[in-house]
């Protein structure tokens, strides 16, 4: 691997790395995102995708869910996480965890990035999550 790549193309083991910094730097060189939220998924396996999110201050992703156990960790900003009742600001080095279904928001409270880390349930344990219709 380059020492300084950016991304390294997964090993035929499944290793990947990714250099953070780059990547939020080649995001920000680009900045065609209109709706003030850029996403690129970093990795996409079966049980797991890691996603970076960059925020511009005041944007916002409306209320949403994930299937399986969620965690954000702020690089850089501070972000508002609206979860069922609660709120949590989170900044710079902050990390939540959530688990599965748990409708929430997202807004920038400043210009913001994020990494977002997503557990992914096996296919029969997704169908039979109730807010799919496919279970009981």
């Amino acid at each position: 691997m380059a020492a300084n790549a950016p991304y390294s193309p997964p090993h035929t083991d499944g290793i990947a790395r990714f250099d953070l910094p780059k990547e939020i730097a080649g995001a920000e060189a680009r900045k065609l995102w209109a709706s003030g939220v850029h996403s690129k998924t970093l990795v996409k396996q079966a049980d797991i995708r890691v996603v970076l999110v960059m925020m511009e201050s005041g944007a916002r992703m409306d209320e949403h869910h994930a299937d399986g156990s969620v965690s954000v960790q702020v690089l850089r900003g501070a972000i508002r996480l609206r979860a069922g009742k609660e709120t949590e600001e989170l900044r710079k080095d902050q990390i939540l965890t959530m688990p599965p279904s748990v409708p929430h928001d997202v807004e920038a409270i400043e210009p913001s990035v994020y990494l977002l880390t997503l557990s992914w349930p096996e296919s029969d344990k997704l169908k039979r999550m109730p807010h799919r219709g496919y279970g009981s």
